[in-house]
This record gives structure tokens, sequence and C-alpha cells, in this order.
């Protein structure tokens, strides 16, 4: 029998250490763009499990190449090779920027590969570099290195003292960049779009300036796609807007469609700096989640996905820009592809919070900025269900603030 909502809290709040805090319900299956929690109540996701879920809920491609990989082989490690693995490198390679790959089971370890690769690539140019200047609002992991490595206080406090060999510079400013070089820079790392701090978007002139400016001093420039990479932005990656191509990318989220799975890929030559025994992953590439990542991979190609992302990204836009018009508390829109949301004056949790009641899944984020990352099948009329509850929401928000500004006069 199927346990209730109340009887999995209880269960959670006896057995599982709270880093998530309370949770407002439980979910028992998903289709499409669609969940249910254990009452029955529908849900319209367009969060997608903070952007995994980017072919939605049970895509039978995937399903159906999980079920016959579950049967041959789930595990062996990477003491032997296994045909999913390197079909799935060969794809991300080839739709790339020509990189090799290594597979790690999330975003933070691909972050943490990378970071771990270019300074090795350093020590192997008998250079004793070693930092790397990373962006404010960032968001590169939760280990303590890619802690390190994330532009935001917040996520470091009370784990002191962290990793050294990281600064932090505004993003989209590339003299501060060029303020931050030290004999000691080997590497400039950050996120095209960056998720967690707000949608901001990182200028074709910008990244076009920091690919010159890593050549003019031999640094390694790292992308991390984690969120914004794989179809999300209307591109396969998001670097491809302005054609600056990295020497390190980090994936994660969708890539295993739904299943644990990063990758991170570098040049050849900057990956020829790790050999045998220099970094490993018991599960990295596990040949389910590979399979599926294969899976994920040949749907987003062959379905016409990116465009789908590009068209109804642009209407999501659009959508949200009306809901400006109509709300003085909207401060901004921004974001690109199925990658968008809005700033708000105050802060956005409850407003998230109000949605989820009406049966629509989005998310807050640096506390005042309310995203979407709904999955690359997202129609139209699913944008507009979701626009439509959420300006019940912000209608009413406007009402209660008006009621108690005529009361305070």
């Amino acid at each position: 029998m199927v346990m209730n909502t109340k009887e999995i809290r209880e269960l959670d709040k006896k057995f599982i250490i709270n880093t998530y805090g309370e949770r407002p319900l439980a979910l028992v299956r998903g289709k499409g763009t669609r969940v249910w929690d254990t009452e029955g109540k529908e849900y319209l996701d367009l969060f997608s499990g903070i952007g995994v879920n980017l072919l939605g809920y049970g895509h039978p491609k995937v399903l159906e190449v999980i079920k016959r990989q579950v049967e041959k082989l789930i595990h062996v490690s990477n003491l032997y090779y296994t045909e999913p693995q390197v079909k799935l490198a060969k794809l991300l390679s080839e739709n790339s920027f020509g990189g090799k790959c290594f597979f790690s089971n999330s975003g933070a370890e691909a972050n943490e590969a990378a970071i771990k690769l270019v300074r090795k690539y350093a020590k192997q140019k008998q250079k004793d570099k070693y930092e790397i200047i990373t962006a404010r609002g960032s968001f590169h992991g939760r280990t303590l290195v890619t802690l390190s490595a994330t532009g935001q206080a917040k996520y470091r406090k009370g784990f002191e003292p962290m990793p050294v060999g990281f600064k932090y510079v505004p993003f989209n400013d590339i003299e501060a960049v060029r303020k931050a070089l030290t004999d000691k820079s080997c590497a400039i790392m950050l996120e095209p779009i960056q998720g967690e701090g707000g949608d901001h978007i990182a200028t074709e002139e910008y990244l076009i300036s920091l690919k010159k400016l890593s050549e003019k001093h031999g640094l390694l420039l790292i992308f991390d796609e984690v969120q914004c990479g794989l179809g999300r932005t209307g591109k396969l990656f998001a670097y491809q807007h302005a054609g600056v191509e990295p020497d390190i990318m980090t994936l994660a989220k969708p890539l295993g469609g739904g299943l644990p799975l990063g990758a991170m890929l570098a040049r050849e030559e900057v990956a020829a700096a790790f050999q045998p025994g220099n970094h490993a992953s018991t599960f990295g590439g596990n040949p389910v989640a590979c399979a599926a990542g294969v899976a994920v991979m040949e749907t987003i190609l062959e379905e016409n996905l990116l465009e789908n992302a590009e068209n109804v990204g642009n209407y999501l836009l659009q959508r949200l820009r009306e809901l400006k018009q109509r709300y003085g508390f909207i401060v901004d829109v921004r974001g690109r592809g199925l990658m968008s949301g809005m700033e708000l004056s105050f802060q956005g949790k409850e407003i998230a919070g109000e949605c989820l009641k009406r049966g629509l899944l989005i998310n807050c984020t640096a506390e005042t900025f309310i995203r979407f990352l709904p999955p690359l099948i997202v129609t139209r009329e699913e944008i507009d269900e979701g626009i439509e509850i959420l300006d019940t929401v912000l209608k009413e928000k406007k009402k209660i603030s008006q009621d108690l500004q005529d009361k305070t006069g």
C-alpha cells in the first residue's frame, strides 16, 4: 500500500538528515510535464526537477533504453570498457568542440574534475599556477572545492576554512578579470548563464573577450553548462550562442535522463594531463546512466527539440514580459530559451509556494527571482496554463499590497 504524505513526512523526520527543510508534498508519479502526489493531485511541472527532466517524465525512448540496459548490465566499474559509455562520449564530443570525456555522477563532481585537471595541466607545463577566477553570483556545486569556486558567500558560510585558490570577480566585467590576474592564475571558470544566481546571461562580447584573454595569458577557459547545456537555451550548448569554444566544459543534470550522470569534456591536449590513477569515479559512466544519456542526446538531436526550446522559450519570455507590464513589483524579466524568469522587488518564496498550491511547480532562487526550467517538450498551451496560475497569484499579491497601503494611508 502506498504511504500518504503524512506518513512519508514522519519517516523523513525520523530517518533523513534535514538538509532540505520541510517539503510541501510527496510525489509518486510523472508523465510528460505532469506529476501527481500521494493524494492524487496533479501538478504542471515547469521546473522539471531543477532542469533534470529535460524530456519530461517517462519519455518512451529513455524508458525503453533503460529497461533494455538494466536487463543486460547494470554495473561493472571503470576497470572495464562498456559500449554505452563510449557511445555517449562520441556523441558529446562530435556535437561540441571535439573534446574527450570523463564521466561522473553529478555536476559538482564534473566541476571538481575540471578543477583538478586545470591544476594538473598547469603543473605539467612546469608552472606553479593554481588560482582559478570565477564570477560572483555563480554556483558550481556543494563539495568543499566547488563551494570554494562558487561566487556566493552564503553557501560557504559555516564550512570554513575553505580550500584556497579561487578569486571572485563581477559577472560580465572583463576589466575585473584582467585586474584579478596574477602569476598564479591558471584558469577562468564561469557559467554562460548563471542559473542559481538568477538567469544572468554572459554577453557575447564578454565571452569573446574572455577567450582572447585566456589565450593571451595561457589560461584555460572552463564553461560550467551543468544547468544551461543540452538544448535548454535553444542551442545544444549555451556557449554556441557566442561561438566561443571553451577548453573544458562540464555537464550533468539532464544528461542521464533522470539518472545520476555528469561529464567533463576537455580539449585533447588538456585532457592528456590526466593519466591513469590521477582521477576516478566508481559509479561515473555507469552503463545504465550512459545508455540513458545516449537516448537523451539522440532525442534532442532527432526530434527538433532545439527548435522547440527556442520558439517556446521566446514565447515564455513574451508572456513574462506581459506580466511585467501589469505588475510594478516585477523588476526584470530575463533568460534564454527554456531557462527564464522574473526578478521581484520582494522575496519570491511565497509566490512559488502559492503557485504550488494551485498546481504549478516553479522555483524561487537568489531570494527574489522566480524561474522556469520547463522540459524541452513543453507546449505553448502549457506555458499559457502556467502563466495563468502565476498571474492569479500575482494579482492576489497586488491586491493584498494595495489593501495594506490603503489601510496605512
